[in-house]
Formats: structure tokens, C-alpha cells, sequence
């Protein structure tokens, strides 16, 4: 289930609970309280100056909703109109993005969309090429993915030969050395890494000479689309394979890496990852 949806759910359950009782007990109850005080006063000794009332208590489930209320509402307007937490569980956009690596993700700079219905109802701005965009997946919405934005709509693209081309014009890579993607008992995956440039945007891909390419056509972006890569090339699950992303999928843009877990080396944190920006 969406989590927005369970934090809508627990928002609306506590917040029913608290008006209900400040409706029709609440002041019931103060009363039933104040009205226990009288009798006491009435069975002290005259002038002993001494008033024993009832404490005033709660329900404690109106006490607890009453309390996570506020914390609820808080949290939700924060994921859903600010900033929202992710989690990477994969490697197709190594190595800007490494598994593991928790991230954060800008909900309203491309735009403010309804939470649970994922409707926009304030234009800011558009994806920009070169952006890290975390939308949800055309082919089932209920998923989350996190690619690299690479052709905007009415873009031409073309991905032949490791090599990319937009509108007509190839995309220059420069050679970064080697990146070992995985090693299984004698078997070595190792990647060529290089250096791409989007715009205005600098970034580091991961090309494997030996793997044939993934597809090879021409695609031509349609209005309210766009083409979405991997950095990890050869390894990504994109574009290419499963079409266009819609402009009403678009979640928000990831800027910072706030958490990682170096699981490619066994575990422990990454403390050279937390605090990156995400370029």
C-alpha cells in the first residue's frame, strides 16, 4: 500500500477521534469532574480552605490521538508537498546512485501535485535533460523508479553504439577509467566509466563493451513525455525497454544523498556518501 496513503488514513483517524470527542464529551466530562469537586467541597469542615477535585482525565485513545494528530499532519504535508525520503534498490544508476544509498527527493520543484491522487495543481517548472527524476513507473504505478531525464518532449534520441544522440546531435563521452560492477568467485564484471555531459550537467556513465545495446531506435518524444536512461547503461531497465514516462508520473527531483549502506562491500555505513549532492 502507498505509504501517503497510510499516513492520509491515520491523519483522518486521529483527527475524526479528536473532533468527535471535543463535539459531544469533552464537555461532558468537564462537567462530570466539576460536579464530583462540588460535592467534595460541600463534606469539608467549614473554613478548612480545602477544595479536593477530580483530576480531569482523557480517554486514552483520544489522549494518543490527540497526540500523533499534530506529528501525522506534519509528516504528511512534508512528503507530500516539501521533500520525501527514497531508498535506492537497485544499481541501474551506478555510479552516480549505489545501492542502498537513501536519498531525497524535491516535491515541489517540478511541480505541486494532490498527494494520493498525484494531481498537479501548481506549475513551477518542467524536468530539465540531466535531471535525476523519481516518478512512478508507467507500467504500474504502485512502483517508484529513479532514472536520469535524457529527452524532453519533442526531443529526437537515439542510443546506438554506447553512444548517445539527441536532436540530431551526438552526445561526447570522455574516457574515466574502469569500475568494477560485481565480481562473483573468478567471475569480474568490470564497466568502462565515462564522463557524459547533458546541458549543464556533468555525470559519470557505466558502458560494458562486451554487452550488444539494449535497443537502437529512433524515438521521438511526445508532448507531455519523457525518455528517462540509467547511468548504469548496459544494466538499466528504461526507457528503451518500456516507452515514455507521462508528465502526470512525475514525483519530484533527488538532490541529496542523506544516508548510505555500503552493501557492495559487506556492509557498514558509507560515510563518504552521506552529505552528496546528486548530480
Amino acid at each position: 500500500m502507498d505509504f501517503s496513503l497510510i499516513l492520509f488514513i491515520a491523519l483522518c483517524v486521529t483527527g475524526a477521534i479528536w473532533l468527535w470527542d471535543i463535539t459531544f464529551f469533552a464537555a461532558k466530562r468537564r462537567r462530570s469532574a466539576s460536579l464530583v469537586g462540588d460535592e467534595q467541597i460541600v463534606t469539608e469542615p467549614p473554613g478548612a480552605g480545602v477544595v479536593k477535585e477530580q483530576p480531569y482525565r482523557e480517554p486514552l485513545l483520544v489522549e494518543y490521538s490527540k497526540a500523533f494528530f499534530p506529528v501525522i499532519l506534519l509528516v504528511f504535508l512534508l512528503r507530500s508537498f516539501v521533500v520525501e525520503p527514497f531508498r535506492i534498490p537497485s544499481g541501474s544508476m551506478l555510479p552516480s546512485l549505489q545501492i542502498d544509498d537513501y536519498i531525497l527527493v524535491n516535491k515541489f520543484s517540478l511541480g505541486v501535485r494532490l498527494p494520493i491522487l498525484h494531481r498537479k495543481i501548481i506549475d513551477i517548472d518542467t524536468p530539465s535533460r540531466g535531471d535525476v527524476m523519481v516518478f512512478r513507473y508507467p507500467k504500474k504505478p504502485a512502483l517508484n523508479y529513479i532514472k536520469r531525464v535524457v529527452g524532453l518532449p519533442g526531443d529526437t534520441v537515439m542510443y546506438n553504439d554506447k553512444i548517445l544522440t539527441i536532436n540530431g546531435k551526438k552526445i561526447i563521452q570522455y574516457p574515466d577509467g574502469e569500475y568494477l560492477l560485481g565480481q562473483v568467485g573468478q567471475r569480474r564484471t568490470v564497466t568502462s566509466r565515462r564522463l557524459e555531459q547533458l546541458d549543464d550537467v556533468r555525470h559519470d556513465i557505466l558502458v560494458d563493451s562486451t554487452r550488444p545495446d539494449l535497443r537502437t531506435h529512433e524515438y521521438r518524444v511526445p508532448e507531455g513525455h519523457y525518455f528517462v536512461m540509467g547511468d548504469n547503461r548496459d544494466y538499466s531497465s528504461d526507457s528503451r525497454i518500456w516507452g515514455f514516462v507521462p508528465e502526470s508520473h512525475i514525483v519530484g527531483k533527488a538532490f541529496f544523498i542523506w544516508f548510505s549502506w555500503d552493501t557492495a562491500n559487506g556492509g557498514g555505513i558509507a560515510w563518504q556518501r552521506i552529505g552528496n549532492k546528486i548530480q
